[in-house]
């Protein structure tokens, strides 16, 4: 396994480290955070191909643990309508991921983090409330951006928080939507063959930097303003997002 750490230097994985501890410590408070920062340290160290794989399989530690803290508040009902929903696109997504060159795998994150910011805002802005129907609309969706791009939480976030659910239910059921889908792209990327060493060895330092950092969250941040650091946030992910697809375009 250390192996596939061979071309990347000391302070190269403590960067990684650092930016994964830090994204899910903003992750336990925002909602988001380890899909939208990790790529920006991540593809300028090991391509825009693997980083959807490492985030998906990194994401299942980090899921797990939310939802065994939060598990007596999954709604089973709404998490089993965005599975049945988001479930086919998901694969169809994931597998098309696999097939993209470098410049084009590096557009499609690049893109996908730009458009994750106006995304929350105006969903937030909306407040668009919806039934079972609506549920299962919007987990087409969101499996067909989580297949194969980064940053697709704050769908999921957002579609829930219109499906009624609140405080600790989002955070759990958004949990068990999250590993069961994690499961899934693990799977059509096990298949595709692009879950090499180096994937898996990066996607465990990862999970298991972050896997902690929820319950850091609260007395690290508690004097900074959620308003705050989510425009932090918001601004790191436009920047980096930016840069990745002129990046793409430049190849």
């Amino acid at each position: 396994m250390l192996a596939a750490f061979a071309d990347v230097s000391l302070l190269q994985l403590l960067l990684v480290a650092g930016v994964a501890l830090l994204a899910s410590v903003l992750g336990g408070v925002a909602g988001y955070g380890t899909g939208a920062l990790m790529p920006l340290v991540l593809v300028p160290m090991v391509g825009a191909e693997p980083v959807v794989p490492m985030i998906a399989i990194s994401a299942l530690l980090t899921n797990t643990g939310r939802a065994a803290a939060f598990r007596r508040h999954v709604d089973v009902r709404r998490t089993l309508i965005v599975l049945a929903a988001s479930i086919p696109t998901c694969i169809v997504s994931a597998y098309g991921y696999t097939k993209l060159t470098s410049a084009g795998a590096m557009l499609v994150i690049g893109t996908m983090l730009m458009a994750t910011v106006p995304l929350r805002l105006f969903l937030k802005r909306r407040a668009i409330t919806i039934g079972d129907r609506g549920l299962a609309v919007g987990g087409v969706g969101y499996g067909a951006a989580v297949g194969g791009t980064v940053g697709a939480g704050i769908i999921l976030l957002s579609i829930l928080m219109a499906a009624g659910l609140q405080s600790a239910a989002v955070v759990a059921t958004d949990a068990a939507i999250s590993i069961v889908i994690g499961l899934v792209r693990l799977a059509v990327f096990g298949l595709a063959g692009v879950v090499t060493a180096q994937v898996l060895a990066f996607a465990l330092l990862i999970g298991l930097i972050a896997f902690p950092g929820a319950f850091f969250a609260r007395a690290l941040v508690e004097r900074m303003p959620i308003h705050v650091h989510t425009a932090i946030l918001d601004a790191v992910v436009l920047i980096g997002g930016a840069f990745l697809v002129i990046g793409a375009i430049t190849r």
